[in-house]
């Protein structure tokens, strides 16, 4: 696990779009962010690596994690707040995806479906074969219906746009997984 300098957490809120000063739109995602207290802190000597343990509450949810890192000016108590970023800054920002349930092989996998002619009367969506003729069993990893969504997404290479202090909320350009409410993590 690479150590991080810069870390943060808030809710997403909305997408919106800000014109930047040369004039053109950028599409923005807000994020609500809220100040994080250090609880502990990991050290080489004790624990093997050295980390800061932050606690956050969101709502009624209390919210713990843990983050690799060499700064060690941080002390036990200390509160960190969306001050140690800047407009302009390079962030890299972690979420649950929204969860879609159990779908079909064409919208999970994107397979094309079978012809629409010669007699395919029931069969557009279908995945086609799944076996081989002398196999008894079906292949692992075949791609069939399932589960979409729901999956832990980091999404790299994003930029702060906007930063609103009185009303604590961040704007990150473009999208960023997860539905409305969803706790995402910012590093920088």
């Amino acid at each position: 696990m690479k150590n991080i300098g810069k870390f943060i957490l808030g809710r997403k809120q909305s997408m919106t779009q800000i014109f930047n000063k040369d004039g053109i739109v950028v599409p923005a995602t807000i994020v609500e962010i809220s100040p994080i207290e250090v609880t502990a802190i990991k050290t080489k000597e004790i624990d093997g690596y050295t980390a800061i343990q932050i606690n956050s509450k969101k709502g009624k949810i209390k919210v713990k994690k843990e983050y690799r890192t060499d700064d060690n000016s941080k002390k036990i108590g200390d509160s960190i707040d969306m001050s140690i970023f800047k407009e302009g800054d390079e962030i890299e920002v972690s979420a649950i995806s929204k969860g879609k349930g159990f779908q079909g092989v064409v919208k999970r996998h994107g397979f094309g479906g079978g012809p629409r002619s010669h007699g395919q009367k029931h069969s557009e969506r279908e995945p086609g074969s799944i076996g081989g003729g002398l196999r008894n069993k079906v292949p692992k990893k075949m791609r069939m219906a399932g589960r979409m969504g729901g999956d832990r997404i980091t999404v790299k290479n994003l930029k702060i746009v906007h930063i609103d202090t009185a009303l604590n909320t961040m704007y990150i350009s473009g999208a960023i997984p997860g539905r409305r409410g969803t706790l995402i993590e910012i590093k920088g």
